[in-house]
């Protein structure tokens, strides 16, 4: 049988060599607080390279200083985040897979001691501070800054951009009825709350002709919240705007309790990619080669995110193929190694 977890991915004109993308996952690295690559950065995106991961998407990488996670957090809101962004691009193509970026936005749940904005003046939760309701020049500035993000990860030359809008970010904020209470245009019916990522997604596609991914929490664990239903209608309106691939998380907008098994997220994805037919990533506990080859051969997803897994072991491609009884090609540096 043929392992379709090692077969190229085509989206757009760009070839991924196998169907594993390392997910983005926030790395608070930043040194002195201004948003620049570091040492750690280019040790941990290489190390995944060197590892064999078709597809790298950095860590969730802030369009504006505002909306940072922390303070640590990677930002792309300054020519001046261009050059170390760059090097990183370098090191990562440099081993045959294709790097990507996250940009993003904490919105309400940004842990900063400026102001903090979001769609409406309702704090995550008591540990959180209360945000500022964003006015019409909140948000016009915002998916600008987006715009902007875009133009500089092309001048990086980033082959992938990932559009935030899961895990209680700001979109995902805009998109949820549980955190926009907006009366305005940006709130009240499901069209409405979409508004924003419509126009997010409308800026970055002035600058952005490559592959673009977009990153849901297909499900709010909560009565009054979102579900995978309505995702369906949200994820057809992405594809009409060309959104090449939609990457299928969950949760985060509340707190809630999600119970967690592994593969708990790949339902979401599956229906996804059947209802609205559009291509999906599926992450969420996917641990063992076995488990995403699954996921593949019944066609329930097009791209296997891999994060925490990643995490403990850099070569997990490596291990995975070991586990299907399939060989993949290995450093040159490594072979006496990898091939024992």
């Amino acid at each position: 049988m043929d392992r379709k977890l090692f077969t190229p991915y085509q989206v757009k004109n760009l070839t991924l060599k196998n169907r594993i993308v390392m997910a983005p996952m926030c790395m608070y690295s930043v040194e002195k607080e201004d948003g620049k690559v570091t040492d750690w950065h280019h040790t941990h995106y290489e190390s995944r390279a060197i590892g064999q991961v078709g597809l790298v998407i950095l860590e969730a990488t802030a369009v504006t200083s505002q909306g940072r996670i922390s303070p640590n957090d990677l930002g792309i809101w300054s020519d001046e985040h261009i050059e170390g962004l760059q090097e990183l691009v370098k090191r990562i193509n440099r081993h045959g897979a294709k790097a990507g970026i996250q940009i993003a936005h904490a919105g309400r749940k940004a842990e900063l001691p400026e102001e903090i904005i979001a769609p409406s003046a309702l704090a995550f939760n008591e540990r959180y501070k209360q945000p500022k309701e964003m006015t019409k020049e909140d948000i016009k500035n915002t998916i600008e800054a987006f715009r902007l993000a875009a133009e500089r990860a092309k001048k990086a030359g980033f082959e992938v951009i990932e559009i935030h809008a899961a895990h209680g970010y700001l979109i995902n904020q805009f998109l949820s009825p549980l955190t926009n209470k907006r009366e305005d245009e940006y709130g009240g019916t499901q069209e409405n709350r979409y508004r924003f990522l419509r126009e997010v997604i409308d800026a970055v596609k002035t600058v952005w002709e490559g592959p673009l991914f977009v990153r849901v929490s297909a499900c709010d664990y909560n009565e009054e919240g979102l579900t995978i239903d309505d995702y369906i209608t949200i994820a057809k309106s992405m594809k009409e705007q060309g959104v090449d691939l939609i990457d299928v998380s969950s949760g985060a907008v509340v707190p809630a309790r999600i119970n967690v098994y592994p593969g708990y997220q790949v339902k979401f994805a599956e229906k996804i990619k059947h209802e609205s037919e559009v291509p999906t990533g599926a992450v969420g506990l996917i641990t063992t080669g076995i488990q995403a080859e699954e996921i593949l051969q019944n066609n329930r997803a097009d791209l296997i995110f891999i994060a925490r897994e990643l995490l403990r072991d850099p070569y997990w491609p490596r291990t995975a193929a070991k586990e299907l009884g399939t060989e993949i090609e290995s450093p040159k540096q490594y072979i006496r190694g990898w091939n024992a």
